[in-house]
């Protein structure tokens, strides 16, 4: 889990966190992995292409342990085959607090997270 390259034209930093999860949306759920996370969004990597549809709200499930985990809702931003960008519309309260944990953490800087939040009052 480290910090991706630094490119300026980004208002968020993203981290590499390779980690399961599961996406659903109404009655369908799909394991998928997160291949990289960040305040605004995260890029999600399933077993077969992507062929869903991207105008609906998705539920991303993130277990961190047995206390905690990441909710948010996404919509889906792009496609790339079996990989797929989404952006965060939703958030609750403890899941914003534990993802900004999470990213604080692969930082390693405060000052980088900070401005990260600013970019989402933004």
């Amino acid at each position: 889990m480290h910090p991706t390259e630094n490119n300026d034209n980004r208002h968020f930093h993203r981290i590499l966190y390779t980690a399961e999860a599961i996406l659903s949306c109404e009655e369908k759920t799909w394991h998928c992995e997160i291949v990289d996370l960040s305040l605004k969004g995260c890029l999600l990597r399933f077993e077969l292409p992507w062929e869903e549809d991207p105008e609906k709200l998705y539920t991303l499930a993130l277990r961190l342990s047995e206390q905690v985990q990441i909710k948010m809702e996404l919509t889906a931003t792009h496609v790339v085959g079996n990989k797929v960008g989404f952006k965060c519309e939703h958030i609750d309260i403890d899941s914003i607090s534990e993802l900004r944990r999470l990213v604080e953490l692969n930082l390693g800087s405060s000052a980088l997270l900070e401005r990260d939040l600013l970019a989402l009052i933004e």
